[in-house]
């Protein structure tokens, strides 16, 4: 079997575990496919990128229909932008985490997310934003 082949198929076999899917907390949300163990990266990706800074005068710049989606998946403070260098045409399914003050995952230091316990098959993760962003969130 080509090498490619077989990574492509190892990763199929052990890092797959979600879903996107209608939440009932809040839009869509990312769902276990099968369970995951504490301690595991649920949504460990072949997609390799970083985060680009931008101003928020840069932003403003840009057509009112992409800030509004810069607003909603990427992270912004009050002196700047990330957005990822892919762009916003492809995505990571971690931008699609809900919040929830008792959450499933966090992201560790060195920027990998972690199971916080055992998720059940079914179960939508959860992230707490003020811990995972170091801001406090309101939400209508």
């Amino acid at each position: 079997m080509p090498n490619a082949k077989q990574k492509l198929l190892a990763h199929l076999s052990q890092d797959v575990y979600c879903r996107l899917g209608v939440s009932p907390v809040h839009g869509i949300g990312v769902f276990a496919i099968r369970a995951i163990a504490k301690g595991v990266n649920p949504l460990r990706s072949r997609l390799k990128f970083d985060e680009v800074s931008f101003s928020h005068k840069e932003i403003k710049t840009l057509p009112r229909s992409v800030r509004k989606e810069i607003e909603i998946f990427c992270y912004y403070d009050d002196d700047r932008v990330l957005v990822p260098s892919i762009g916003l045409n492809s995505m990571h399914m971690a931008v699609y985490l809900n919040h929830s003050k008792t959450p499933s995952v966090q992201y560790q230091k060195n920027g990998q997310l972690i199971t916080l316990r055992a998720i059940k098959s079914g179960e939508e993760l959860m992230m707490d934003y003020d811990v995972n962003f170091g801001a406090t969130h309101i939400f209508d």
